[in-house]
């Protein structure tokens, strides 16, 4: 599934007075059409995007479907499958932040909603990046509640994994054949220092905690320690171990030159740029979850040399091909995004109205050279995948085919083997 995206993200700063709306920045909103015009030339046949979360849920039970309806009646018509992003670090402001306990509950009730309208829609993301969602929110102190504490975090992180869960339970009832790709950031934490070596082990564990959530798996007893130290109680622990839905998902993660960090004694961390490298990090999160993945982001800016991006590019796909080779079964690649992002220099925490040269697409919708490299990449792999993949079937069904006979089957099949699985293993699999 080779893919790309349209950036969503709607995070707010200044105490929550301000919204960065990244469909907005970028034009998405006056170029919708010429942008799902793009990702037909482009070869591409899976586009990570969904709709503005602020401007379609309006307040419990209410929506305006305007333009969601617009957009994905013309992916429909182009036979573009949707990843469709739910939540993409941002909520309306009538919801408040990620502290709100009622966030889960009230989010599971839109991705319904959702799933009921768009019912040939059947791959999502319900919650993007859950754990950088949390960090950039509760942690850093840079978006929407703006706070800085453990207990912050770890109540962001439990609102979040729990509105993911819920969200999938939900959408599964409406599509009992749904696909879930968790798109989560791939972190690794390197000590600089012997006096380091213990807050990089703490934040190495910590880097897994959205996802041993989401996926139902036994947290290690020092991360269960720090869990209800900052205010998760055992039942809210045990919730997501008694809603494992880890048979219906897809490990999505993503890869920046930012994501490895070093570690101070202290604890302080700054970048250390690519040490590890996409490959050895996916085999860590593979070995641990053991699913099928898809390399669901990343990108690098166009420097002034003008081949940066490109030569990143092929280097991610390389460490794809290396990762596919030697045994986890691979199941797509994503250069995100689409067009160039605005402000993302400053983690979107300024609104400066730079424009961040990392697109397939400059925002006059011109193609760059990276852009033009993974045409040619796309042209020349995608009949030979399917051929050598270990996973060698996503059963993925294209929008032209929603309505079609073997699709109902396959529906009629999974809700079958929905109400006869448990929700959680007798026996827990940490492999």
């Amino acid at each position: 599934m080779f893919a790309t995206g349209v950036e969503n993200s709607v995070p707010t700063i200044n105490g929550g007075r301000t919204r960065v709306d990244e469909m907005e920045s970028c034009g998405h909103y006056k170029h919708w059409q010429t942008d799902f015009a793009l990702v037909e030339d482009m070869g591409i046949g899976y586009l990570r995007y969904g709709p503005p979360i602020h401007t379609t849920w309006l307040g419990v039970g209410k929506y305006d479907w305007d333009f969601a309806d617009r957009t994905f009646a013309d992916l429909k018509r182009r036979n573009i499958v949707p990843i469709v992003d739910l939540c993409h670090f941002g909520v309306p402001d009538w919801i408040g932040n990620f502290q709100n306990p009622d966030f889960a509950q009230l989010f599971c009730a839109y991705a319904q909603a959702f799933a009921a309208r768009f019912p040939w829609v059947q791959i999502y993301t319900p919650v993007n990046e859950m754990y950088i969602c949390a960090t950039f929110s509760a942690r850093y102190g840079w978006w929407n509640e703006q706070l800085s504490s453990d207990r912050a975090f770890v109540t962001a992180l439990k609102h979040i994994v729990k509105a993911n869960v819920l969200a999938m339970r939900a959408i599964l009832e409406v599509r009992p054949d749904a696909i879930f790709v968790q798109s989560e950031s791939s972190e690794y934490f390197h000590a600089e220092s012997p006096a380091a070596i213990r807050p990089a082990e703490v934040m190495n564990s910590q880097r897994f905690l959205s996802l041993d959530l989401n996926y139902g798996r036994r947290v290690d007893s020092e991360m269960y320690e720090y869990l209800l130290d900052n205010g998760m109680t055992r039942e809210e622990y045990h919730f997501f171990l008694d809603n494992r839905l880890k048979q219906h998902c897809i490990m999505g993660n993503d890869y920046y030159i930012t994501n490895e960090h070093r570690v101070a004694a202290d604890g302080a961390t700054h970048a250390s740029g690519e040490i590890f490298g996409y490959s050895e990090i996916t085999r860590q999160y593979h070995d641990r979850y053991r699913l099928p993945v898809m390399h669901t982001e990343t990108n690098l800016v166009q420097g002034p040399g003008g081949n940066e991006a490109v030569d990143w590019l092929w280097k991610e796909w390389a460490n794809v091909l290396r990762v596919r080779n030697d045994g986890v079964p691979m199941v797509g690649f994503t250069w995100y995004s689409l067009t160039d992002q605005i402000d993302w220099d400053s983690a979107l925490r300024e609104t400066n109205g730079n424009v961040n040269p990392l697109g397939l697409y400059d925002l006059d919708r011109n193609i760059r050279p990276v852009g033009k490299a993974y045409k040619k990449l796309i042209a020349q792999w995608r009949d030979v995948l399917p051929t050598q993949s270990m996973c060698l079937i996503v059963p993925v069904v294209p929008p032209d085919e929603a309505e079609d006979l073997h699709t109902t089957r396959q529906k009629t099949r999974a809700a079958g083997m929905i109400r006869k699985l448990p929700s959680a293993p007798a026996v827990q699999d940490n492999g």
